[in-house]
């Protein structure tokens, strides 16, 4: 029979699994929202960086099974299953930790990826459809124009019209289609560059909160362990 003190850690022990799974939940739900809301900006923005909200989705549903373990270990007194729970979490949260350091490091060569990405769906505009459709996207939704400017479609649009995405309202009496004139004069670079560094910011946040509860709830498990084979020995 466990003790007053084995109980009240194992109690709190279950509930810190239910915060680690709710942790799992706030991943899973940050990287589907990734997905979902900017998914149609990923040809500006190189794959091996916008794998990331497939990654947290993976991570947060693999948060939510071993925290099923964790529990299951806690209330029927299992320091086998808590050990389990235990050794995951941890290599869970060291997989966490690697993967902000390295999304960290990719941050600071985001703008030069992005710019290299702007470049080659602007070269190949005219010859593909779903470049043309991301452009048209990318410069309606953000009111910008080109990577830097409008003089960036010079190359591809040597009669100097533009993209018409990159003009908001053009007066019918001065031009019939879209120039320089008045076409929006802020490049799309810089837009999409401040949007995803905000979120970067929200996410930072969200993986030091994260982290934070997984961490103690990793210290409860190792505690819970210590104790049921302490109590084991005692049999």
């Amino acid at each position: 029979m466990a003790s007053g003190g084995l109980t009240c850690v194992k109690y709190i022990t279950f509930f810190c699994n239910l915060l680690f799974a709710l942790t799992g939940l706030l991943i899973f739900l940050v990287g589907g929202m990734v997905q979902l809301n900017y998914a149609h900006y990923s040809n500006f923005v190189s794959d091996h960086i916008w794998t990331a909200p497939i990654i947290l989705m993976i991570v947060g549903a693999a948060v939510a099974i071993i925290c099923f373990l964790g529990c299951c270990g806690a209330l029927k007194e299992s320091s086998c299953m808590i050990l389990s729970f235990a050794i995951l979490a941890v290599v869970i949260f060291l997989f966490e930790i690697g993967l902000s350091i390295a999304g960290y490091i990719k941050h600071s060569d985001l703008p030069h990826l992005m710019e290299t990405q702007y470049n080659m769906t602007m070269k190949h505009y005219k010859e593909r459809e779903d470049y043309r459709d991301a452009w048209t996207l990318l410069q309606t939704e953000l009111d910008c124009c080109g990577t830097y400017g409008p003089n960036d479609w010079e190359t591809i649009f040597p009669n100097k019209t533009l993209p018409a995405a990159c003009c908001t309202i053009i007066n019918l009496n001065e031009a019939k289609e879209c120039t320089v004139v008045h076409a929006a004069q802020e490049g799309c670079l810089k837009r999409l560059l401040s949007i995803l560094d905000s979120k970067t910011l929200i996410l930072a946040g969200v993986v030091l909160a994260v982290a934070g509860i997984q961490l103690l709830t990793i210290l409860f498990a190792c505690c819970l362990y210590r104790s049921f084979r302490r109590s084991y020995d005692h049999v």
